[in-house]
């Protein structure tokens, strides 16, 4: 591994950590790269997340964090689109429900405003933008996206976020009912981050 094999990500969510890290261990280029959080993470000012797209968030999250630390920075911005909700909650999914709140305060939200909602109404896909920076520079921007509906009331003990509402047609089932390897092959997430190893080892070489 070289001296550059070592990335690290801007988010205290150990969640999406927790999944490129299992994303990194089963794609033999993510291998040779070490994942860690960036250190002392709560401590870094921080980053306003304000911006109108997941690009723009995801970029100036990476930028931000990376003049910070001696190592690349990994940022993301991801969330879950609903267009019969004029695109909410989008880049403010983390925030649907206020500063603060849970998990299930977000999902009760979301279905409080799907209520009555059928068939179309209820389409739905997840979007995932990462973005590498490193000293403040930024290096590359990757996006992918997964599409469903939101299904009528929470299914599944696994995933994170908005998962136990994503019904994901192909498998015929919620996000959180997936298993680690069908949410990595299928998630919005795990498709952006393979994307994103090729970039790094563009600029890496990690080998």
């Amino acid at each position: 591994m070289s001296a550059r094999g070592k990335l690290l990500l801007a988010s205290s969510n150990r969640g999406k950590l927790a999944e490129l890290t299992e994303l990194s261990r089963q794609d033999p280029s993510g291998a040779k790269f070490q994942f860690a959080a960036v250190p002392d993470f709560d401590s870094i000012p921080q980053f306003d997340e304000s911006a109108p797209t997941f690009a723009e968030n995801a970029a100036g999250k990476a930028l931000h964090y990376s003049r910070y630390c001696g190592e690349p920075v990994i940022a993301d911005d991801s969330g879950l689109v609903v267009p019969a909700l004029g695109g909410a909650p989008g880049v403010r999914s983390a925030r649907y429900a206020g500063e603060g709140a849970t998990d299930a305060q977000r999902i009760e939200k979301l279905l409080s405003e799907m209520r009555g909602k059928t068939g179309a109404d209820r389409e739905a896909h997840f979007v995932c933008v990462l973005a590498i920076a490193d000293a403040g520079r930024c290096l590359a921007v990757v996006s992918d996206r997964t599409d469903g509906i939101v299904a009528e009331s929470p299914r599944g003990k696994g995933g994170f976020g908005y998962d136990p509402v994503f019904y994901f047609t192909e498998l015929g089932k919620t996000f959180a009912e997936l298993s680690r390897e069908e949410k990595n092959r299928y998630s919005h997430r795990g498709k952006a981050f393979r994307r994103l190893l090729k970039a790094a080892h563009e600029f890496f070489g990690a080998a």
